[in-house]
């Protein structure tokens, strides 16, 4: 298939604005997005183009209260020049000497302890990004082999071997991938509200042989189960995130782990101020360029 890539340019940026658009766009069938600040970039079908509904869509946000103004562009992706641009793009990612996220056609790469291998598509979480580097350092740190696991010891945790993890918001489902790996209770649960990246999630944990031990699920924060989790990871934003805070408390065992990101190092704040009101405790922060991560911890 080939794609129109919608470049929207968001005057001033942030990301609840680059959100609010992506909420407004939700019935036009875009297949992905990706921010690219002062960008959100959208890709949809060929066929599935209308630049008039678009065009009617993102009239809402000029000349009104929105608050923000946007304009865009369009450009053309062949299917072969998309398939090359994403490999192209796709360098293998090693984190602290114990792990790799690797495409097919990386070849004669060093062996770490723990090595997944992702197809490289149109989903979130590929693990280039900034976030998704810290949940893998917080799930080496659980696993007492990170640079902080003396920390997550003082809250009982050791190893992921045998708890109980859900991955919210998984992507391309990376971060299930690796909590499988290190011998998490199977199945580890992987739930997102992105079809795309559910099939996606499907297809790595297959490539992994991690078929089984994988649970992928089409849906939203309504699927978490109470008094379920030992451990759960959501790298989505920030507003997912106060939204779900109270679910992921009553979803999650007592002396359970919540690892979060998505966010930026002025959130944390309003995200520790939700978490403790709901009943967590704070463990520990982590940030890289800006962008943030917090495990919580329930007594």
């Amino acid at each position: 298939m080939n794609y129109i890539e919608v470049a929207i340019e968001i005057t001033p940026y942030t990301e609840e604005h680059a959100e609010i658009v992506m909420a407004m766009l939700d019935d036009i069938p875009f297949e992905s997005f990706s921010t690219e600040e002062p960008l959100l970039k959208g890709y949809i079908g060929q066929d599935n183009f209308n630049q008039q509904n678009l065009k009617t869509v993102l009239s809402f946000f000029n000349g009104g209260d929105s608050g923000f103004e946007v304009s865009y562009t369009t450009s053309f992706i062949q299917e072969e020049n998309w398939n090359k641009t994403w490999e192209s793009d796709f360098e293998p990612i090693f984190i602290d000497g114990l792990v790799t996220v690797k495409a097919p056609f990386h070849k004669n790469l060093p062996l770490t302890k723990y090595n997944i291998r992702i197809e490289p598509k149109m989903a979130f979480g590929t693990g280039h990004h900034q976030t998704t580097t810290m949940m893998m350092k917080a799930l080496l740190d659980l696993n007492g082999e990170g640079e902080k696991s003396d920390v997550m010891q003082g809250f009982g945790w050791k190893s992921l071997r045998g708890k109980q993890v859900l991955d919210m918001g998984t992507g391309t489902g990376v971060l299930a991938l690796l909590a499988a790996k290190m011998k998490a209770k199977r199945a580890v649960h992987a739930i997102d509200v992105d079809i795309v990246a559910v099939n996606s999630a499907r297809e790595n944990a297959f490539k992994n042989r991690l078929g089984a031990a994988v649970h992928t699920l089409y849906g939203d924060g309504s699927l978490i189960q109470a008094n379920k989790y030992d451990l759960i990871l959501a790298n989505i934003n920030r507003n997912i995130l106060l939204q779900d805070m109270d679910t992921y408390y009553r979803g999650m065992r007592t002396g359970g782990i919540l690892v979060l990101s998505g966010f930026y190092t002025e959130d944390i704040p309003v995200l520790e101020e939700c978490a403790v009101r709901c009943g967590f405790r704070m463990a520990m922060t982590r940030d890289i360029d800006n962008w943030a991560s917090i495990i919580l911890y329930k007594a």
